[in-house]
């Protein structure tokens, strides 16, 4: 398998990627408390940032492939990567920024909103499948 090859698909989502961190690692002026516009806005704003990244990880995935093959493979290939940049994100807010707190939670809804794109994957791979 060519790495390099399979990379130059992955723009947006290595574009996504860069800005997930920048916006998890600046201090952020008025966003102090619990929540911003509500407690747990923050979890929401994990969620939906986790979800966009593993939607465009699957949609670079689609464009390298040519096609659009279920494979578990790349399902798991997935879940591991968005594990490890959440998790990444986590240790960065741990180890050096005293403005920003590592939480599980914060992790949690990373994944929930990887899990999320995975069964959008797995359910728009089911209505394509019953097409043919």
């Amino acid at each position: 398998m060519n790495f390099i090859g399979e990379l130059k698909y992955q723009g947006w989502a290595i574009a996504w990627t860069i800005f997930i961190c920048i916006l998890c690692c600046i201090k952020t002026p008025g966003a102090e408390g619990p929540g911003f516009f509500f407690i747990g806005f923050d979890k929401l704003v994990h969620l939906g940032f986790f979800y966009v990244l593993t939607v465009l990880l699957f949609f670079g995935k689609i464009r390298y492939q040519h096609n659009y093959s279920f494979r578990i493979g790349t399902i798991f290939k997935i879940i591991m990567i968005t594990a490890a940049i959440g998790g990444g994100i986590e240790m960065m807010q741990y180890l050096f920024f005293s403005y920003r707190s590592a939480e599980w939670w914060d992790f949690g809804s990373d994944m929930l909103g990887v899990l999320m794109g995975v069964f959008s994957y797995v359910l728009l791979h089911v209505a394509d499948y019953n097409k043919k």
